[in-house]
């Protein structure tokens, strides 16, 4: 992420802060990483396996900046093969009502956008 968008959060360089919750979820991957997370802590093949198209260094780097942000733990086990939890901090639960509520929302356009535009 470009050190412009992350001064935006860590340095209060936003106009309003819901601006700032976009930024932290925006991207691709992130929301259903986030969704994955909010049901249950995951392993990092977990996730690969929720996420086929998803590659590991791209999962690896969102992880590290959900982690960044404090919305995700990364817990590892001294084990062999090491073994790696993720799970979503007290901050990132606090994000599962507003993502149940997009979600909600969501099926809610669906039903209207289907009714609207029945071309498509």
């Amino acid at each position: 992420m470009p050190d412009d968008r992350v001064n935006k959060i860590s340095c209060s360089n936003y106009t309003y802060e819901l601006e700032v919750a976009f930024e932290i979820f925006s991207g691709k991957w992130v929301p259903h990483i986030f969704w994955l997370l909010s049901k249950e802590e995951q392993r990092f093949g977990e996730l690969r396996k929720a996420m086929p198209k998803i590659t590991p260094k791209m999962l690896s780097q969102q992880l590290r900046l959900l982690e960044r942000y404090g919305i995700v733990n990364r817990k590892a086990y001294p084990e062999v093969p090491p073994v790696v939890v993720y799970s979503l901090t007290n901050i990132g639960e606090k994000a599962i009502p507003v993502f149940k509520g997009l979600n909600q929302w969501a099926v809610e356009f669906l039903h209207v956008k289907e009714s609207v535009f029945r071309d498509c």
